[in-house]
C-alpha cells in the first residue's frame, strides 16, 4: 500500500494485514504518511537489506508490527530484528531449483516464511511459481503464499488448499494483479475477490 486515501479504502475490506514498502528502489516505495488503521489490520513494512537501524526507526515511525525481509538477510539479521519485538516474515524466492534445506537455518529466527516467485527483481514480479514445489517443505513453520495471485487464481487456489502441501500456509500475499498503478488497489476487485474467499475456501 502508498496512497492515504486507498489505505483507508483497503482497510475498509478488514483484511489481516496490510503491507507498505520501505524500500527506495520499488515503485510502491512509501514515503507517504501512514493513515491510523483500526487495530486488527497488522502493519507489516517490507524491506530489502536494510540496516537494523532503518528497520528500528521504521517500525517505531509507523507503529509496525511485522517486518518482512526480501532481500539476503542472513539468520542472525533476523534473529536480531525478532530482539526487537517484532515479528519476522522471511521471504523466499522460489523456483525448479530452490533448496528447502536453506529453510532449517533460518526457521528460528522467523515467525513466518514468504514463498513468492523467483524474477529479476526483489519481489513484485507478478507471476505465479508452481506451487507444486511446497510439496518439499517440510517444516511445521506457516508461511506466507504469494508471487501473481490474482482474480483469476480462484480454482488453482481451492485445489491447492486442499493438499497437504498448504497445510502450513498461514496467508495469501494479494498485491501486484490487484493494482491499477504500482501501490494503487482496486478495491472493488479485491472486495469481490474477498468474498468469493470466504465463501468457497
Amino acid at each position: 500500500m502508498k496512497y492515504p486515501k486507498n489505505i483507508q479504502e483497503i482497510a475498509a475490506l478488514q483484511p489481516d494485514y496490510l503491507g507498505f514498502i520501505f524500500y527506495d528502489k520499488s515503485p510502491r516505495f512509501m514515503q507517504n504518511e501512514m493513515p491510523a488503521l483500526e487495530k486488527p489490520i497488522a502493519k507489516v513494512g517490507v524491506f530489502v537489506n536494510a540496516t537494523l537501524l532503518e528497520i528500528e526507526a521504521k517500525a517505531r515511525q509507523n507503529s509496525l508490527e511485522f517486518i518482512q525481509l526480501h532481500g539476503n538477510e542472513s539468520p542472525d539479521f533476523c534473529c536480531s530484528v525478532q530482539q526487537l519485538k517484532l515479528k519476522v516474515i522471511k521471504s523466499f524466492n522460489i523456483d525448479n531449483e530452490f533448496n528447502f534445506k536453506i529453510l532449517e537455518e533460518y526457521k528460528n529466527y522467523c515467525d513466518y516464511f514468504l514463498f513468492d516467485t523467483k524474477g529479476q527483481q526483489y519481489g513484485g514480479n507478478g507471476t505465479a511459481f508452481d506451487w507444486r514445489l511446497l510439496e518439499q517443505y517440510h517444516l511445521p513453520k506457516p508461511y506466507f503464499l504469494s508471487g501473481g495471485i490474482g482474480p483469476e487464481s480462484i480454482s488453482d487456489l481451492k485445489v491447492f488448499l486442499s493438499t497437504a502441501a498448504a497445510q502450513y500456509c498461514h496467508a495469501i500475499d494479494l498485491n501486484s494483479r490487484f493494482e491499477t498503478q504500482p501501490g494503487q488497489k482496486n478495491s472493488e476487485t479485491l472486495k469481490t475477490f474477498l468474498k468469493i474467499i470466504k465463501e468457497q475456501l
